[in-house]
C-alpha cells in the first residue's frame, strides 16, 4: 500500500477518529456520497482496506466492489452486520474492539439489574416531582444481594458482570453454546433450566441470526413473575414480544434494556412499565471507552497498512 494508504470508511465514528483517519488515510466516506455504491464501484480499485462499526456494517455487496480489499476494520465488539463469511472467503482478515469496553457494558448490565430490581428510575421521578410526602410510601422492591444470577454468554463482558456478582455475594451459573474450563461458575447445558432457578438472568451472548430469539417465551415463563431480566448484548437475542406479554400479563417481574429488538422503536407498553428500565443502547458509550474503542480500530488499521498484520482480528 502506498504511504497515504486509500481505504473507505462507510460511516462517521465520532470527530476525533474521523479527523485523524482524514489526517493518515485517503479516505473514501461512503455516507458522504450521493451515488452510495456506485461511488464506491468506480473508485474501488486500490483501497485495501474498510473502516466500519457494528452500526455501519460491510455486507458481501460493498466487498465486491472492492477488488483490492484485504482488512475490515470495525468499531464494536459486535459483527453480526460484517458479511465475515464472504470477508474470509477472499481472504480479507476482519477485526472489531474487544476488551477495551468489557467493563463500561458490564458495570452498565449492574446499573440496569439494580434499577429494574430497586426502581430507581420510578424513585428518582417520585423526589423529583413532589411526590415524597412520608417514610415508607414508595412501595417495597426487590433485593438484589445473595440472590441467583444467571449469564446468558459467558465471554469477555460475561465474565465482567460474573465477577461482579461475587461483591453482592450472588450465587452465579451460566449458559453457552459449550461448558468453559477453569472457571468457579457452575455451567447450566439448558437456557430454559437456567432462567429457572436464576433471580436475574442477564444476556450477555452475540448477536445474529443464531441467536435469534434464543431468549424465547419457553425460557422467558421460566423466569417466572419474580424473575429480572437483563439485556446489553442484541435486542434480536430476546423474543420481545412474548417478552412484553409477560411483563404485562405480569408473568415476568421486570427487565432491565440497554438493546431493543427494532430500535429506536421502543413498545409503548415498556415506556409505560415501572419495573421495567431502559437505557438508549449505550454500554460502551463513556468518554474513557469510547476513545479507547477509537483509538483500537486506528491501531489496528496503522499494524495492517504497516504489513504487521491486525492487533484484535476475528477468528470466526
Amino acid at each position: 500500500m502506498p504511504d497515504r494508504a486509500a481505504i473507505l470508511q462507510v460511516g462517521p465514528l465520532g470527530e476525533e477518529i474521523d479527523q485523524e483517519l482524514q489526517a493518515q488515510y485517503d479516505v473514501l466516506r461512503l455516507w458522504a456520497e450521493p451515488a452510495g455504491l456506485d461511488a464506491v464501484a468506480k473508485r474501488g480499485a486500490g483501497i485495501g482496506a474498510v473502516v466500519t462499526s457494528v452500526r455501519h456494517g460491510c455486507n458481501a455487496s460493498l466487498i465486491e466492489c472492492l477488488p483490492d480489499l484485504r482488512a475490515i476494520c470495525s468499531w464494536g465488539v459486535g459483527y453480526e452486520t460484517i458479511d465475515i463469511a464472504a470477508a474470509h472467503a477472499r481472504g480479507i482478515v476482519v477485526s472489531n474492539t474487544p476488551d477495551v469496553l468489557d467493563d463500561c457494558v458490564a458495570d452498565l448490565a449492574w446499573g440496569l439489574l439494580i434499577a429494574a430490581a430497586r426502581r430507581t428510575a420510578v424513585g428518582d421521578r417520585y423526589v423529583k416531582t413532589g411526590q415524597w410526602r412520608s417514610i415508607g410510601a414508595f412501595p417495597l422492591s426487590t433485593r438484589v444481594s445473595s440472590k441467583r444470577l444467571g449469564i446468558l454468554g459467558l465471554g469477555r463482558i460475561g465474565e465482567a458482570i460474573a465477577r461482579r456478582g461475587a461483591g453482592f455475594d450472588m450465587d452465579v451459573r451460566y449458559h453457552n453454546r459449550r461448558e468453559r474450563a477453569g472457571l468457579p461458575y457452575r455451567y447450566e447445558p439448558s437456557l430454559t433450566e437456567l432462567a429457572r432457578w436464576a433471580d436475574f438472568l442477564v444476556v450477555a451472548c452475540e448477536g445474529g441470526p443464531a441467536t435469534r430469539h434464543l431468549v424465547s417465551a419457553e425460557v422467558i415463563d421460566a423466569m417466572g413473575p419474580k424473575g429480572i431480566i437483563v439485556n446489553i448484548a442484541r435486542g434480536t437475542v430476546i423474543d420481545q414480544a412474548a417478552m412484553v406479554r409477560a411483563l404485562v400479563e405480569g408473568r415476568l417481574g421486570g427487565a432491565g434494556l440497554d438493546v431493543l429488538e427494532s430500535e429506536p422503536a421502543v413498545p409503548p407498553e415498556l415506556m409505560a412499565m415501572d419495573q421495567v428500565a431502559l437505557m438508549p443502547h449505550v454500554g460502551s458509550a463513556t468518554v474513557e471507552t469510547r476513545r479507547a474503542m477509537g483509538r483500537l480500530v486506528l491501531d489496528n488499521l496503522a499494524s495492517f497498512v504497516a504489513g504487521r498484520g491486525l492487533l484484535t482480528p476475528i477468528r470466526a
